[in-house]
């Protein structure tokens, strides 16, 4: 659950939740284990099945969930070993560890607001509204510039933060964040 360190509201420290990085390493290693079964599936068998019967069509499928998939086990597998909290809010801004791409310290001057957009039914997202994306964007290195671009052109803005690998529920996240923006930002 989630531990609070506060000092009249100054500091929120939630940890990572490595039952929900277990979880989540699972579903990945399973995934790679049906990506490698698709990509060493015989052609002749591929070809005989009635739908999906193109085998450069399930190997590529194999091959992408291989790559992909395994990319984001490594990531989840980083996670779960990492003893740094997932988030940290405070007078300051909030510090987002919580996934693979996090974005860091910022500040509650350069927050605007926040955006909930639900993906499926069972997940949902906090988009962290900027005050200035590109300037934010800018101070990162090329690989995760290119992946914060490609979040802010499918969403409101290039930072995220799910519940899926932190110690609290999404309702007490956005919650708190909204708590914490509307006590410490200072409009200018």
């Amino acid at each position: 659950s989630v531990r609070h360190l506060e000092d009249s509201m100054q500091r929120v420290t939630i940890p990572l939740s490595k039952s929900k990085l277990l979880f989540l390493l699972l579903v990945s290693c399973a995934f790679v284990v049906g990506g490698y079964w698709m990509f060493t599936m015989d052609a002749a068998e591929i070809e005989s099945q009635s739908r999906f019967n193109s085998p450069l069509f399930v190997h590529g499928f194999g091959l992408a969930a291989i790559v992909f998939v395994g990319l984001a086990a490594v990531a989840v597998f980083r996670k779960l070993i990492d003893p740094s909290p997932g988030l940290v809010l405070d007078d300051r801004g909030l510090l987002d560890n919580s996934g693979a791409f996090s974005s860091g310290f910022i500040p509650w001057s350069d927050i605007t607001g926040f955006e909930v957009r639900q993906i499926s039914s069972r997940q949902r997202i906090l988009f962290v509204l900027l005050k200035d994306p590109k300037k934010y964007i800018a101070k990162f290195k090329p690989i995760k510039r290119a992946l914060l671009r490609a979040n802010q052109s499918v969403a409101a803005s290039p930072v995220a933060i799910t519940s899926s690998s932190i110690a609290i529920g999404f309702d007490e996240l956005v919650t708190l964040v909204n708590r914490y923006l509307s006590a410490y930002r200072q409009d200018a």
